[in-house]
């Protein structure tokens, strides 16, 4: 692997923020780089390959039907798209210009991210409802869902909703409201895995959507993702991302997924045909998948505790530290180690450790999420045990020469 980043003028990161897009998202298991090394050996129909990853994609999330996107975000695109054109050609041919088209999504104020760029790409317009005064730290409230309710109109192709531990209304309360006025709900899941049972939840839960990222928790290849749900809306999804370049004789779409009858005719390219995958990622994804459903969350906690732990005893000695074990219970209860800053005259702050630690060699990059507080976060999903020593070392120069004065504050 350093070999091969050499060639190119790279040097390898070690990457103790995650499974984060910006640092390559997760580190390939042999089994997948395997199965991904053979499928670029073989020439496939993509469609049938879909219909097969549909059948896999149901298997493991109880949906009707599900595709392999290029990411979460792409899965957002054509979920949208899906939701606004239905199964219409000419609707696809159309978009992103939606003018006569049922275009709005409605979506909480506290949900709005970069990420709903994906859907906006679409032709879809964002309707925000509620306050958040719940995180901005003005009260306790947040969107209610009877303002989902009131903000339904005659435009509106759907409700755009975040999945997030603390995410508020509930989907089930957005679900029930959706439902009765018959449009489509889309849940934005990218990094809601683990714990494995949300592969299943969203989906129990009522929504017509779930976009999940295949590059995070599930171990796939980073321009990978998951979109399952409702048949109809998932064949859109399809339609709207496929190489469609068929005569209409010759165009045979896997039926388990695509009824051609409720078609006038073969869709033009759609507006996710930039997002297109290749069988190589599709392949890839299914064999993460199966890998991630077949684990239990404690025995992949306990595969990432001993990372922590390592990180935890080489941390330790740093005086200018206080390392502890911590658990993020949004996320099935995965270990991480946090280190906390202790102040003193002249030491640099958390934010320039962080800066410090990415321009060492090897760079080490750290979750500086909470580095305002003088907190950093060390996440073991793409790191290994060995990891540790060059991590210490990197913290010891980053923190100067007093940070290895061996009695000084720390603790477990």
């Amino acid at each position: 692997m350093t070999d091969i980043l050499g060639r190119f003028g790279l040097t390898r990161v070690i990457n103790a923020t995650g499974t984060v897009t910006r640092l390559g998202a997760s580190a390939l298991d042999a089994e997948v780089i395997d199965a991904m090394a053979l499928a670029a050996r073989c020439s496939v129909d993509i469609a049938d390959l879909q219909g097969r990853a549909c059948e896999t994609i149901a298997q493991y999330t109880g949906a009707q039907a599900g595709i392999v996107t290029s990411g979460a975000m792409a899965g957002l695109l054509v979920g949208a798209a899906a939701c606004i054109a239905g199964l219409d050609p000419d609707k696809m041919a159309r978009l992103p210009d939606t003018r006569g088209m049922r275009n709005e999504f409605i979506v909480a104020r506290s949900h709005r991210n970069s990420y709903d760029h994906g859907v906006r790409a679409a032709g879809a317009q964002l309707i925000e409802v509620g306050l958040p005064d719940r995180i901005s730290g003005c009260g306790v409230r947040d969107t209610e869902a009877w303002e989902y309710e009131s903000a339904i109109g005659p435009q509106t192709a759907g409700i755009l909703y975040l999945a997030r531990a603390d995410a508020r209304p509930r989907l089930p309360d957005v679900v029930r409201i959706a439902q009765a006025a018959a449009i489509p709900v889309l849940v934005d899941a990218a990094a809601e895995l683990p714990p494995k049972g949300n592969l299943r939840r969203f989906i129990e839960e009522g929504a017509d959507l779930v976009a999940f990222s295949g590059g995070k928790s599930i171990g796939g290849p980073s321009a990978s993702g998951i979109l399952c749900g409702r048949k109809q809306l998932i064949a859109s999804a399809l339609l709207q991302q496929l190489d469609l370049d068929y005569v209409s004789e010759d165009w045979q779409p896997p039926s388990q997924l695509i009824d051609r009858g409720a078609l006038r005719g073969v869709p033009r390219h759609g507006i996710g045909r930039s997002c297109k995958v290749g069988k190589e990622q599709i392949i890839g994804l299914l064999t993460a998948l199966e890998r991630f459903a077949g684990e239990d969350d404690g025995a992949r906690n306990a595969r990432f505790a001993v990372v922590t732990d390592a990180l935890l005893q080489s941390l330790l000695p740093l005086r200018r530290l206080r390392v502890q074990r911590v658990v993020d219970d949004g996320h099935g209860g995965m270990p991480l180690l946090e280190v906390r800053m202790i102040p003193e005259p002249g030491s640099p702050s958390a934010l320039e450790v962080a800066a410090r630690l990415r321009s060492a060699t090897p760079s080490v990059h750290v979750d500086a999420t909470n580095a305002d507080g003088g907190v950093l976060m060390l996440v073991p999903t793409c790191l290994k045990s060995e990891d540790a020593v060059a991590i210490a070392a990197a913290f010891e120069v980053a923190l100067g020469a007093a940070a290895a004065d061996r009695d000084g504050i720390n603790g477990i």
